[in-house]
């Protein structure tokens, strides 16, 4: 489904990716882990359209679509949900749903898709006329995942979604990320040592200082101390 090869990008002279490759089959969860300032945030942004400076390829469906930018991706399918959720505060949670499908290929399956974000999230359903600003962390961040499903998303690019979340909501955004993944939907998840995130992955990928430096399956990672230790919080 996706397909990156020798991936280098770039903040005006820095440096951050260097030559990274993945390949990411349709239909599975990819955790990517590493420290915080080591690039895997500008891995989703540089797969997603928000990295002007990169080089390499990056392939979906075997198109090439480096360069392409973040609106054009996401009418193709590809969206990125913040670490910092970007909602829009002053509006409803229903408000901030429909703002999800402005995308031309999303606005048929609208009234389709709300149903189906609110079969997975009732609690929004339930405050759909709330706020955005008077959400909780725990909910905003449900609210940010839903309003990416609204795009009609065949690959969704989560950065952090466990960030500054109580355990019991961890277990709550590890469930949602599996069940949208049972919808067919292809995650890939960057995080740090969310040990309930990380119970998800198919496979593994660790980024330190800009490279891969680990790419395996739990088991794998399960038996490499140095993961255990420092990503795996084990």
């Amino acid at each position: 489904m996706l397909e990156i090869k020798n991936l280098n990008a770039y903040y005006d002279d820095f440096h951050v990716l260097k030559d990274v490759s993945i390949d990411i089959k349709k239909g599975e969860i990819i955790v990517m882990l590493g420290p915080n300032g080591h690039g895997k945030s500008t891995f989703l942004k540089s797969i997603c359209g928000l990295v002007s400076k990169i080089r390499g390829t990056i392939k979906y469906n075997g198109q090439n679509i480096a360069g392409l930018g973040s609106e054009k991706l996401v009418n193709m399918g590809i969206t990125y949900i913040a670490e910092n959720r970007e909602l829009f505060p002053e509006m409803t949670v229903l408000e901030n749903l429909k703002l999800g499908a402005y995308s031309k290929t999303a606005r048929p399956y609208e009234a389709r898709n709300l149903e189906k974000v609110f079969a997975l999230f009732p609690r929004l359903k339930e405050r759909s006329n709330q706020l955005a600003s008077t959400m909780s962390g725990g909910e905003a961040r449900m609210l940010a995942i839903a309003r990416g499903l609204m795009s009609n998303a065949e690959f969704l690019a989560i950065d952090e979604p466990s960030l500054g979340l109580q355990p019991n909501l961890r277990d709550e955004v590890a469930r949602i990320i599996k069940e949208i993944n049972k919808q067919g939907i292809t995650v890939m998840v960057v995080e740090q040592n969310i040990p309930q995130i990380t119970e998800l992955a198919h496979r593994l990928y660790v980024l330190e200082e800009g490279r891969i430096s680990f790419e395996g399956s739990k088991d794998e990672a399960l038996g490499n101390d140095h993961l255990k230790e420092i990503f795996l919080g084990m």
